[in-house]
C-alpha cells in the first residue's frame, strides 16, 4: 500500500481533507512509492491559525527558553542524520553522501540559531540630550512562511525556520511536493525537542497552497528558494499584499579559469561543481569560461574525470551521482544536449542515453560536456538544473568578466588563478552575490549570508546570517526622558540631595 504524507499542524499529524494528492516517486526506479496530501486554502488557513495562536506565547518567550529548545533540537538532528539523509535519497535520488552533506549544511543554521542571543542585542545611547536616552531593539514579526524547493528538501527549510523561530516568530513551511517526507521528520524532531505546538507547521501542496500563504493576512513575511520566474511571482504577489519577502531565484554560475591556473585543480573543481547532486543545485557551476590557449587542455582534463563518475542508485555506497528528480525533468535536461550541436556547440560528452542495469525505469541521465558554446545558445542562456557543463572560450580576462557580467543571473561565481592581483580584481569587478577564489561552490558558512544579485534575488535580504536575523525581525527605537529625582514635587522625599 502506498504511504501517505500528511500535514503537520499544531504539533501533530493532520490528515489531508482536500481529497487531492500528488505522487512521490523513487527516482532510481521510477515507481510511485508515496502520495502527498495537497492542502486546500482552508487547510493552509488552519496552519496559519495554529501558528498565530502559538505566537501569543512564543513571541514573548525568553531567549533562554528558545535557545534551550534549539540546543536539544540540534542534538536530535545530529542523532538522526542518517534517517533524514535516507528520506532525501529515497525521494530526491541524490547519493547518501550528498544527502548527509545537505543535513550538515542545514545544521550550521541551527547552530547559528542556538547562539541567537548575541545577534538580538539592542543598542543604547545615553544622554543624547539633557536626561534623554535612545535605545533600539529588534522584535519578531509574527507568523512567517517558507516555500522551499525539491533539490534540498532538508537544508533549505533549515536555512529558514530555525532562525525564524529563534527570533520569536512562528513558522508555516510549504516544502516541495516532489520530496515531502524530510520536512515532516524535521518538524517531528522539533516537537520531540520541546518546541511548543504550533510554532512550526508543515503544509504540503501545490500552487493553491502557495497562493493561500501569499494572500493570507496573518502571514507577515515569506521566504522562498526556487526558479527565477516563480521567485519573481512570489515577490510581486507577496509584496503587493504588504508582506516582507526574500525570494531567491535561479542561476547560471560561471567559473573563470585563467591561463596561470592549476588546470588539474580547476578540472577537479569543475567536475564536482557541475555534476555533484546531478547538477540539481542553484550553486552548480554550469559554465566554465576558459581564457586564452588553455581551453583544449582543460576540456580534455574535465572529460577524463567526468567519464570516471559512477552513476547509480543513491542508496548504493559506490554511486557518485544519482538520477534526476522526475522523468519530465530528465527529458528537459536531455533536450539541451540533443539540441546543442545545431546551435554551434561541440558535444564532447553526451549523457542522454545513459541507463543503469536493473533500474531501467529510473530517471537516469549521464554527464554531458559541451565545448565552444555560444552565448546565444539555449544551453548557455537557460538554467538547465542537470549534469550539463558548458565551456566557453575567451581571449582575455576582461573578455571573460564582460561575458559573465552580461548574464541576467548573479548568484555565485568563481575564479581559478595563482595571481592574487587578478583574483582581487575579479572579486571587485564581478557582478554576483557570492564569489569563490579557487573555490568552485562559494556557499557561505552559516554566520555569513547567502544570496545573489540581479535575477537571482528578489527582495532586499539574503538568507541566513545577519541578513536572516534582520529579515525575521524589525527594529524599534525608543527615546526616553526621565525627570531628575531632585525635581520631585514638594512633600515627596526620595532621599536625593537637592544641591547639585
Amino acid at each position: 500500500m502506498t504511504k501517505t504524507v500528511n500535514h503537520w499542524i499544531g504539533g501533530r499529524t493532520v490528515e489531508g481533507t482536500s481529497g487531492q494528492y500528488g505522487p512521490v516517486t523513487d527516482p532510481a526506479t521510477g515507481a510511485v512509492t508515496t502520495r502527498v496530501a495537497l492542502a486546500s486554502v482552508e487547510e493552509v488557513g488552519a496552519a496559519v491559525a495554529a501558528a498565530k495562536a502559538a505566537y501569543a506565547t512564543w513571541g514573548t518567550s525568553s531567549l533562554a527558553q528558545r535557545t534551550a529548545v534549539l540546543f536539544r533540537y540540534r542534538a536530535l538532528l545530529d542523532a538522526h542524520r542518517d534517517d533524514i539523509a535516507a528520506l532525501i535519497t529515497a525521494e530526491h535520488g541524490k547519493v547518501h553522501s550528498d544527502a548527509l552533506g545537505e543535513v550538515a549544511r542545514g545544521l550550521e543554521i541551527v547552530e547559528l540559531a542556538c547562539g541567537i542571543t548575541t545577534q538580538l542585542k539592542g543598542e543604547l545611547s545615553t544622554q543624547v540630550s539633557n536626561r534623554v536616552d535612545v535605545s533600539s531593539i529588534r522584535q519578531s514579526l509574527g507568523v512567517v512562511a517558507g516555500i522551499t524547493p525539491f533539490n534540498f528538501p532538508a537544508m533549505v527549510p533549515m536555512w529558514m525556520f530555525p532562525l525564524a523561530i529563534a527570533c520569536g516568530n512562528t513558522f508555516v513551511l510549504k516544502p516541495s511536493e516532489k520530496d515531502p517526507s524530510a520536512a515532516n521528520l524535521l518538524a517531528e524532531l522539533a516537537a520531540e525537542a520541546g518546541l511548543p505546538d504550533g510554532v512550526l507547521n508543515v503544509v504540503h501542496g501545490d500552487k493553491v497552497a502557495v497562493d493561500a500563504l501569499l494572500n493570507h493576512r496573518d502571514v507577515a513575511a515569506v521566504s522562498f528558494v526556487g526558479s527565477t520566474p516563480i521567485a519573481r511571482y512570489i515577490h510581486a504577489t507577496a509584496s503587493a499584499n504588504g508582506k516582507r519577502v526574500q525570494a531567491l531565484g535561479g542561476a547560471k554560475n560561471h567559473m573563470l579559469v585563467l591561463p596561470d591556473a592549476d588546470l588539474d585543480a580547476a578540472a577537479d573543481a569543475a567536475v564536482s561543481a557541475a555534476y555533484g547532486s546531478a547538477g540539481e543545485r542553484c550553486m552548480a557551476i554550469s559554465a566554465v569560461v576558459a581564457v586564452g590557449a588553455i581551453g583544449d587542455e582543460l576540456v580534455a582534463k574535465i572529460r577524463e574525470r567526468a567519464e570516471k563518475i559512477k552513476i547509480g542508485p543513491g542508496n548504493d555506497p559506490t554511486s557518485e551521482m544519482g538520477p534526476l528528480i522526475t522523468a519530465a525533468h530528465r527529458d528537459k535536461v536531455a533536450s539541451y544536449v540533443t539540441g546543442a550541436a545545431a546551435q554551434g556547440a561541440e558535444v564532447v560528452l553526451d549523457g542522454t542515453g545513459h541507463t543503469v542495469e536493473g533500474f531501467e525505469d529510473g530517471h537516469w541521465i549521464g554527464l554531458s560536456l559541451l565545448d565552444k558554446v555560444s552565448t546565444d545558445s539555449d544551453a548557455y542562456k537557460d538554467e538547465i538544473f542537470g549534469p550539463v557543463l558548458c565551456v566557453l572560450r575567451v581571449e582575455t580576462y576582461e573578455d571573460g568578466v564582460a561575458l559573465m557580467n552580461a548574464s541576467p543571473f548573479g548568484n555565485g561565481t568563481a575564479i581559478f588563478t595563482r595571481d592574487g592581483g587578478a583574483a582581487r580584481r575579479f572579486q571587485l569587478e564581478i557582478q554576483a552575490g557570492m564569489v569563490g577564489v579557487n573555490v568552485p561552490i562559494p556557499v557561505p558558512v552559516g554566520y555569513h549570508s547567502f544570496g545573489g544579485w540581479k535575477d537571482s534575488l528578489f527582495g532586499d535580504h539574503h538568507i541566513y546570517g545577519n541578513d536572516g536575523v534582520h529579515f525575521y525581525t524589525r527594529g524599534k527605537v525608543t527615546t526616553t526622558r526621565w525627570p531628575d529625582p531632585a525635581d520631585a514635587p514638594a512633600g515627596v522625599d526620595l532621599g536625593f540631595p537637592r544641591n547639585h
